[in-house]
């Protein structure tokens, strides 16, 4: 009786000629006296209940079969098993544990062999560490990324790891969460033979390790690597502190040192303890849930009604109109996904400064030993320039990357109307503009939407994609197709000023101005931010972005804004001196005196004195928490008009959107994530509070309300 795995028997020279059949979990072939041992669990072959079990089971019928000389653990399909199955996260996972697996395999009597392809990750890479022997083919890649989950490995991958390739590399390895390719791997000790195919490869081998009668040494045994030598405890205490200084708030890196410490100074066993201990300590942090969280918000965001009722277009020709910095980033995005693209210009001279802004990146690549003279050569040869709109008249899609004003955007899109293919699709990349009105100069409103790219374009991974109401599903598709071609993290957005991302944007914008305005310095408010997670503060930000740019949204704004709202001038005071941030020289900081993030001004001080001083405002101290409660409280407020309003399908997208486009520190899980975290009933308190001072800015959202009285939170609407 066999439980969760079928056995069939083959000989060597049968292996090749034979179709698979898999039908369970996990299988076995015998192929002479070798034992196959496959996990068939789709797309990724994750560790699911039905895999361990399955595993187990097998290894208990292979033990018992006398015949049986060696096991190959393998993948089918495109990898090896390359982790935990997400879909038990959140629940308690059934027996058998991984941890019982990997011991298992371990203390087996019969050498056991993990061959490897694909993906070897997390639990799938504690396994081959568990195993006696570990073989690969040459394009497979092998990590442990639990810290990326706010986690440490837990089923022995802290105290294996460090016993195949030393103590140093492995923490390194770990805290990083940087995958190995295999070439690396064999480097340091991880792997032992490079394989041209898995399963006749790794039978090759095991009939090697057969005929040499090669002894089976548990990794649990290998101490050489970890012995308590001054050089191993100061090298690995130098790597601590490394890890501690760079992990910016994460708790998992620095624990998963203490782990590895564990390696040079107790005993296997009592280091398994300690792991145990410490996996169920961080599983159960804030840190990990926000990770976890921002894990599955990601997979998430690209399930949208559009898609499911739409195929995507064909999409291997991109025209891009604009060659500034944003026209060049999406055009080194759209290089390196691999199509061809035509880039226009108004005239010849911005067009040469285009190409120029395309052609340094991979200069610069070559220069830094990225590509090959060869590879840029490849990629630039898919590169076009053109003054002329009819030189798109092929391509599959356009984007629109000119300055943002709406009677220019217009324009573009009625001399694209005159020569673009039918069944092209015309995308127009705008931070705040409505996409509606730019379709409905065109014939085709159906064939247009809104892809709204993040600068620097070819870095930055989100994507904000913008529905108009008269667009196909198939040109939606198409945009969330685009996205995963260019590698980005799509976000679906409705219209609004400022869609997503920039609508929230305004509004913790303004509370910002808000505090500077009643006390707070900017560079307090800075740091107040940065403490919190951030990678820089609002003001940091503003002078990176330009302030120009900045001021011109909110000049244009202006007619819309509501008389009786409070509008802070300090910002614009700056403009008006010419001071637009990082390029200018001079912003809310100064640049010009070599300080990486830039320096107080004084005379900044003195402009937010004199404005104070217009109002009649008597400035008052501003403590690091109420400057982030009202900062965030301001973000959630106006994220949950965003979600309430349908402009995002769900929170989660909310949190993706500040994630991968804000610099929202991941660990928190994103804004909404957050509010749960704090929770709902004392957000809502707060805005009841902040309400007294302005009661327009600060009414609460009729979500948060909705829910609080429900007693419900976000994560309730994430479907």
């Amino acid at each position: 009786m066999f439980f969760g795995h079928i056995i069939l028997k083959y000989t060597s020279s049968e292996l090749q000629e034979i179709g698979e059949i898999m039908v369970n979990s996990v299988n076995i072939k015998i192929i002479d006296n070798i034992a196959l041992l496959s996990v068939n669990n789709s797309p990724v072959n994750a560790l699911s209940f039905a895999v361990r079990e399955g595993i187990m089971s097998a290894l208990d019928d292979i033990e018992s079969d006398k015949t049986i000389l060696c096991v190959v653990i393998n993948g089918e399909g495109r990898t090896f098993p390359a982790g935990a199955d997400i879909k038990e996260f959140g629940s308690t996972p059934k027996a058998p544990h991984l941890p019982t697996i990997c011991d298992r395999i371990e203390n087996f009597k019969k050498p056991v062999i993990s061959a490897m392809h694909g993906t070897a990750l997390g639990g799938g890479c504690e396994i081959a560490l568990a195993s006696h022997f570990r073989v690969a083919v040459e394009d497979a890649r092998i990590g442990l990324p639990e810290v990326h989950l706010g986690l440490c490995p837990g089923a022995g991958g802290t105290q294996r790891l460090p016993r195949l390739i030393g103590p140093t590399e492995a923490l390194k390895i770990m805290t990083s969460g940087n995958l190995l390719d295999s070439k690396k791997a064999i480097s340091l000790g991880l792997i032992d033979e490079l394989i041209l195919n898995v399963k006749e490869g790794a039978v090759s081998f095991a009939k090697q390790i057969i005929e040499d009668n090669v002894e089976i040494i548990r990794t649990c045994d290998k101490t050489k690597k970890i012995s308590n030598t001054p050089y191993n405890v100061s090298s690995l205490a130098q790597v601590k502190d490394s890890v501690i200084k760079t992990a910016k708030g994460l708790i998992a890196p620095e624990k998963i040192a203490e782990c590895v410490e564990k390696t040079i100074n107790t005993s296997f066993e009592e280091g398994q303890k300690f792991e145990a201990a410490t996996f169920a300590q961080l599983k159960d942090t804030d840190q990990s849930k926000g990770l976890i969280h921002a894990f599955f918000a990601e997979r998430q965001s690209g399930k949208i009604p559009e898609v499911n009722r739409g195929s995507p277009r064909d999409i291997k020709t991109l025209g891009i109109i604009g060659g500034g910095t944003m026209g060049s980033g999406i055009t080194v995005a759209a290089l390196n996904a691999g199509l061809e693209v035509t880039m226009i210009e108004r005239d010849s001279e911005n067009l040469e400064r285009g190409r120029k802004n395309v052609e340094k990146f991979y200069y610069r690549d070559v220069e830094k030993g990225r590509i090959t003279e060869l590879q840029k050569e490849t990629i630039l040869n898919r590169y076009k320039t053109s003054t002329e709109f009819s030189s798109l008249g092929k391509v599959d899609m356009v984007i629109e990357a000119v300055f943002e004003e709406l009677d220019v955007k217009k324009q573009v899109f009625k001399e694209l109307d005159k020569f673009i293919k039918p069944g092209a699709v015309l995308a127009s990349n705008t931070s705040y503009l409505d996409i509606d009105q730019i379709a409905a100069v065109t014939k085709r409103p159906e064939d247009v939407i809104g892809l709204h790219f993040f600068s620097p374009a070819n870095v930055m991974k989100l994507l904000e994609i913008v529905v108009p109401k008269s667009v196909s599903d198939d040109v939606v598709a198409t945009g969330f197709s685009l996205a995963k071609i260019m590698r980005k993290v799509p976000v679906r957005a409705g219209i609004c000023d400022g869609f997503i991302g920039n609508r929230i944007l305004n509004n913790y914008a303004d509370v910002a101005a808000f505090m500077m305005e009643d006390g707070a310095s900017p560079y307090e408010i800075d740091a107040a931010v940065r403490n919190f997670g951030y990678p820089m503060g609002p003001h940091q930000m503003f002078d990176l972005a330009g302030g120009d740019i900045l001021w011109s949204t909110r000049k244009r704004q202006e007619p819309l804004r509501d008389p009786n709202s409070r509008y802070v001038r300090i910002a614009d005071r700056l403009c008006e001196n010419g001071w637009f941030g990082q390029k200018t020289g001079r912003g809310f900081y100064r640049y010009d005196t070599g300080e990486r993030r830039g320096a107080v001004d004084p005379e900044v001080l003195e402009i937010i004195a004199v404005e104070r001083k217009k109002k009649a405002i008597k400035p008052r101290i501003f403590s690091s928490e109420e400057i982030i409660r009202r900062y965030m409280a301001a973000m959630i407020n106006e994220a949950a008009n965003v979600v309430y309003e349908g402009i995002a399908l769900r929170p989660s997208d909310v949190d993706v959107t500040k994630l991968y486009g804000y610099g929202f520190p991941r660990y928190r899980g994103g804004p909404m994530k957050y509010a749960d975290t704090y929770g709902l009933d004392k957000l809502l308190n707060d805005l009841k509070a902040f309400e007294s001072e302005d009661p327009l800015f600060w009414k609460p959202s009729p979500l948060i309300t909705k829910l609080v009285k429900e007693g419900n939170n976000f994560e309730s609407l994430n479907i």
